[in-house]
């Protein structure tokens, strides 16, 4: 055994040791064919879990469940309160497993353990008991037309939800999609990453635990070309919700277009990072390091474009570049790593051939490249003397890979920030406050972050501009994801 597993505690070493099945109308599933595939440690490029594989016919297992929960179960006769203590009560008991699921996250995703501890699974509570909240709160309006008619709407549950999340950050991402559609009183099927599938199934553990009804909420591991393919055109889904690659959301549209699905797509970003001339540096710099470098730099809305003034630029780059001296790569699950490697064999082939790209289009690379040894691990990898023509500046890589671009005045700035098909995040860093204002309402981005970076909480809003997809995760705003509004006249003459 090696130093690595002797830190995992037991039930994350029982969970992870039989093949894990699909978890479809309140039970765990075995596929009839027996289709396997294999969860691994991409620290370690081994085998971390055996997991059932979801096809056809599994996914209309799971549709069909998750259709009769929402037309004829107790779930769809159930008061809001009672579904919001369901919520808490499902938030309790990851609450009580909060280290086994920190852990699962870790092994299967690579990313430091500390940071699913104070981010990724925090938030992930937060996000049920704010929707929680909110069962009871979905009220209509009367609306006055004249003495002969009484108006009034109704916000009722679109349906049967699809929902097919990424591999940056499982169980956060799980439960961004879970918590709003639940509350709303839709049923779920839930497509986890075939990377990391193992912390939604232990969700699935904690979720009949909880006592919801069967169906409610369906679990299905899988592969986008057959799982998320099927789910995608199923007849009986009424709404699909995807967080992943533009690509991947492109097509996602043009096929719900077949059946009219309702969609909502979170997807990529080439975000941009701004220091402006005024900046505190003693906070801006570790900022705009953490608002790249973070979770290995596998992050939607990484601040991957990094602008700088002329007059300061070979300051900023000498510390950024110590940051990433001093960054420590290792097992995430190991105490004193700040980063982990990357997700899969498929990400580093990817974020390497960027780094190789970058290179051989005459871009400087300050500091960066692979680490030797095992596992897909990149160093935090910096580059000046960049155009805005290259791959690396106009491409999201899904590493952690920033290119550092000198400016001169805050008009250029904005324009060379806006100057992308995406528009998911930005940051500002600056101690004017008017011109922290003037910069954000300039900027074309779902997210505007001032002296901070990659700050998230389930009362605000998360979504895209452009090509970054449309919709929004979290506060109020994400419940209109998952309801129709009905008007009803009632004729009082």
């Amino acid at each position: 055994m090696t130093a690595t597993q002797n830190k995992v505690i037991p039930e994350v070493q029982t969970f992870l040791n039989t093949p894990i099945p699909l978890f479809i109308n309140g039970d765990w599933h075995t596929p009839k064919d027996k289709a396997t595939f294999i969860a691994e440690n991409p620290a370690t490029g081994n085998s971390l879990a055996t997991v059932y594989e979801a096809k056809e016919n599994e996914v209309n297992m799971a549709v069909d469940a998750a259709e009769r929960a929402f037309h004829d179960s107790e779930w769809s006769r159930m008061s809001a309160y009672d579904r919001s203590k369901l919520m808490f009560r499902l938030a309790d008991l990851m609450e009580r497993d909060f280290e086994i699921i920190a852990q699962l996250d870790s092994l299967d995703n690579g990313k430091p353990v500390d940071e699913v501890r104070e981010s990724d699974l925090p938030n992930a509570i937060e996000n049920l008991r704010y929707f929680a909240g909110w069962t009871t709160k979905l009220t209509g309006q009367t609306i006055p037309i004249d003495t002969e008619f009484f108006n009034y709407t109704r916000h009722e549950p679109v349906g049967v939800v699809g929902q097919i999340i990424p591999w940056n950050f499982p169980i956060m991402m799980g439960l961004w999609k879970i918590a709003p559609a639940i509350a709303t009183g839709c049923t779920v099927v839930l497509k986890p990453a075939e990377q990391t599938p193992v912390s939604a199934l232990y969700l699935g553990k904690l979720i009949k635990e909880s006592g919801f009804p069967d169906g409610v909420i369906n679990i299905i591991n899988g592969f986008g070309k057959e799982a998320g393919h099927y789910l995608v055109n199923h007849q009986k889904v009424n709404k699909i919700a995807f967080t992943g690659s533009t690509a991947t959301g492109q097509q996602i549209m043009k096929q719900a277009a077949d059946t009219m699905k309702r969609v909502t797509l979170e997807l990529g970003g080439k975000s941009p990072n701004i220091i402006l001339e005024d900046a505190d540096l003693e906070k801006a710099v570790p900022g705009v390091f953490n608002g790249i470098m973070v979770n290995q730099g596998e992050v939607c809305c990484a601040g991957s474009r990094v602008f700088i003034p002329e007059k300061i630029f070979d300051q900023v780059v000498k510390k950024l570049k110590n940051f990433a001296d001093n960054t420590v790569l290792g097992m995430g699950i190991e105490e004193g790593t700040t980063m982990g490697p990357l997700v899969s064999q498929k990400q580093y082939d990817t974020v390497t051939a960027y780094i190789e790209k970058g290179l051989n289009e005459g871009a400087t690379m300050v500091t960066g490249g692979t680490k030797d040894g095992e596992g897909y691990f990149v160093k935090p990898t910096i580059f000046t003397d960049v155009n805005k023509e290259m791959s690396i500046v106009k491409e999201e890589i899904f590493g952690p890979v920033a290119v550092l671009i000198p400016y001169s005045e805050v008009d250029e700035v904005v324009d060379m920030a806006n100057d992308t098909e995406y528009g998911l995040a930005a940051g500002v860093w600056t101690q004017n406050l008017k011109n922290a204002h003037i910069v954000a309402n300039k900027l074309k981005a779902g997210t505007v972050w001032i002296n901070c970076y990659n700050l998230t909480n389930a009362a605000t809003p998360f979504g895209g501009y452009k090509q970054s997809g449309f919709g929004r995760e979290m506060g109020s705003y994400a419940l209109e994801n998952y309801t129709e509004v009905k008007s009803v006249w009632v004729n009082l003459d």
